[in-house]
């Protein structure tokens, strides 16, 4: 662990794990990860956010200034649990990742909880990613990206997509949320040792996006999916962080349908913390490995 990676567990195990299990407003919330991704998080040179729609869906896309040609994209699916977070919140990282690759990079701003529970983010996703395709950019020179909830929602939508024979060229996730029932036993396990989530607010995240749903749906969970013709999968996740297992099952789910899957396991390091490039070497390691990934998918 670097001296950075201690100092900033340090700090958000003090501050931020308090503060996010206090909340209650999904708004405040909101407003809070906004102003806290304008005034901490590192913004790449040289990239610049341009609004575009997708589907019907308004999508803030990040491309690289002599970038690799149009004929491919990665439609990155934020997080924040489903009831906060934007593609404004999240730009610093997946611009990031659109520079180290050279691929262009699209987030959808899908809708949120509670105003707009399940299934609302997964059918925007799918109109997001049927919008690329009517830019004329062919299934497999797409990439399905996230974090966290946004990690899960990709994968969601990844079943779907194989189900209906349209198979994207790869998935990479950040400590992606698979499993709405709570049934990974690193919800435990790592609930002293994470820095930063507090466990206590998983289910009420859950209730704010299901609200009575089933939480065992693929579409809402999507360690309980099918994956028919499933194309290679890379996930990264943290050793210490409650959302551990899912990410852990979800490996095991997708090898057994047959797919390729790459677990890259990092110790210490707080959930998602490629948000903190910039901060700590480990988010530039994770980015730089995430970024290759990417373009071997895309045969770049």
């Amino acid at each position: 662990m670097s001296l950075r990676l201690a100092a900033l567990n340090l700090g958000l195990r003090l501050i931020v794990k308090p503060q996010l299990g206090r909340l209650t407003d999904p708004v405040l919330a909101r407003a809070g990860m906004e102003v806290a991704s304008q005034t901490w998080l590192d913004r790449p040179p040289r990239v610049v956010p341009v609004w575009r729609t997708l589907g019907g869906v308004p999508a803030l896309s990040a491309r690289n200034p002599g970038g690799a040609p149009g004929d491919a994209a990665v439609l990155f699916l934020h997080g924040g649990a489903y009831a906060t977070g934007s593609p404004t919140t999240h730009w610093p990282l997946y611009a990031r990742l659109a520079r180290l690759s050279r691929i262009e990079h699209l987030a959808p701003d899908y809708r949120l909880a509670p105003e707009h529970p399940f299934p609302a983010a997964l059918d925007d996703a799918e109109a997001a990613w049927r919008g690329l395709m009517a830019r004329g950019i062919e299934p497999k020179r797409i990439v399905l990206a996230g974090d966290s909830a946004g990690g899960g929602l990709a994968l969601a939508l990844l079943a779907r997509l194989c189900a209906q024979g349209t198979v994207p060229a790869g998935v990479v996730a950040f400590s992606p949320w698979t499993d709405l029932t709570g049934g990974s036993a690193s919800l435990v396990e790592n609930a002293a040792r994470d820095p930063m989530l507090p466990a206590g607010q998983m289910q009420r995240a859950v209730d704010l996006y299901l609200q009575g749903a089933a939480p065992d749906d693929p579409g809402a969970s999507p360690l309980f999916a099918d994956f028919p013709g499933c194309p290679p999968v890379h996930l990264q996740h943290s050793e210490t962080e409650i959302l551990r297992d899912d990410t852990l099952r979800m490996a095991d789910r997708l090898r057994r349908c047959g797919a390729e899957v790459t677990v890259q396991s990092w110790p210490d390091t707080p959930h998602v913390w490629h948000m903190f490039h910039g901060w700590i070497p480990e988010a530039r390691a994770a980015i730089e490995d995430a970024a290759a990934a990417i373009r071997r998918m895309l045969s770049c």
